[in-house]
C-alpha cells in the first residue's frame, strides 16, 4: 500500500502579531511551512524575518494570534555567520557536537558520536576538519560546519537566518545545491535572504516580507515590480534571462524635468 502523503502542515501561523518592547515587528502573519517546503523569505533589513525564525523555532512567543505545530517537531536552526563569536576556543568536531542534548559535558563524547559527526562533515564536503579551530575554516566551510551541527539532531525541519551571506559566488552557488539535495532527501527548509537573483530567485516558493507578508507564491509570482516595491519601497525592474528573473535597480528615467 502506497504512503497517504501528510496534509497537515509542521507549523502553522494564523493572525500572528510579534513584538520587541512594544514596538511591532510583524503584523497579522499567516503562514504555513508544509512538510515539502524550500520557502525562501526575502525582505528589507528590519522587516521581520530573523523574527519569523524565531516564531517557527519557538524561542519567541507571539503577542497574539496562534501557532501549531505537529507534535514532537525536531527543528534545527542555522544562525548568521555574522553573530557567531570566531575567537571561542572551539574546535569543528566540538562545536558540531554542542547540538547534542543539554547536559552533556562535550570532553564525554563518545566514539560512537564522533563517527556520526565525521560522517556528516564528510557528507558536506568538508571531511578531515574536526580538530581545526572554526575561524580557520572559510566561510563555506563555515557554513556547513553550522549545518552540520543542525544536522546531527535528525531535524524534519531546518531554519537558516542569511546562509549566503558574506560569501563568494562560488559558495553561494554550492549552498544552493547542497540545500537542494538536503530538501530532495525529505527535509523541509525554511531561509531567510536578502540574495533576490543568486539564491531567491532559485527557490521554489518565496515569501515577501515587511512586517507583514507582502506576497508569497513562486518566483514567477512574486518576483515582480510592484510587489518588490510594496516589500523594499524601491522601483525595481525584473528582466527574463534564460527562463529566469533577474531583479535589477530600475534605471533613471532620462526625460528631462518640467520646464527644462
Amino acid at each position: 500500500m502506497s504512503e497517504v502523503p501528510r496534509t497537515t502542515p509542521l507549523i502553522g501561523l494564523e493572525g500572528v502579531f510579534a513584538s520587541y518592547d512594544h514596538h511591532v515587528v510583524l503584523r497579522d502573519v499567516t503562514f504555513r511551512v508544509e512538510p515539502d517546503s524550500f520557502t525562501g523569505v526575502v525582505g528589507p533589513s528590519g522587516s521581520g524575518k530573523t523574527t519569523l525564525l524565531r516564531l517557527l523555532l519557538g524561542t519567541m512567543k507571539p503577542q497574539s494570534g496562534s501557532i501549531r505545530r505537529e507534535g514532537r517537531l525536531k527543528v534545527a536552526y542555522v544562525p548568521q555567520l555574522e553573530t557567531v563569536d570566531w575567537n571561542f576556543p572551539v574546535t569543528v568536531e566540538e562545536c558540531v557536537l554542542m547540538s547534542r542534548p543539554q547536559g552533556r559535558l562535550l570532553p564525554r563524547a563518545t566514539a560512537t558520536e564522533r563517527r556520526d559527526v565525521e560522517e556528516m562533515l564528510e557528507r558536506l564536503g568538508i571531511g578531515g576538519v574536526g580538530q581545526r579551530h572554526i575561524r580557520d575554516l572559510s566561510g563555506g566551510q563555515q557554513q556547513r560546519m553550522f549545518i552540520a551541527r543542525a544536522l546531527l539532531r535528525r531535524p524534519e525541519l531546518l531554519l537558516l537566518d542569511e546562509p549566503t551571506s558574506g560569501v563568494d559566488v562560488s559558495t553561494r552557488h554550492d549552498m544552493l545545491h547542497l540545500l537542494a539535495d538536503l530538501h530532495e532527501s525529505g527535509l523541509a527548509i525554511v531561509l531567510t535572504t536578502h540574495d533576490l537573483n543568486g539564491m531567491a530567485a532559485h527557490l521554489p516558493h518565496l515569501v515577501c516580507l515587511n512586517h507583514r507578508i507582502v506576497s508569497e507564491g513562486s518566483p514567477a509570482e512574486v518576483l515582480t515590480p510592484d510587489t518588490l516595491e510594496q516589500t523594499f519601497g524601491a522601483r525595481m525592474e525584473v528582466l527574463e534571462h534564460l527562463g529566469m528573473r533577474i531583479v535589477v535597480d530600475e534605471a533613471p528615467s532620462l526625460r528631462p524635468a518640467s520646464g527644462a
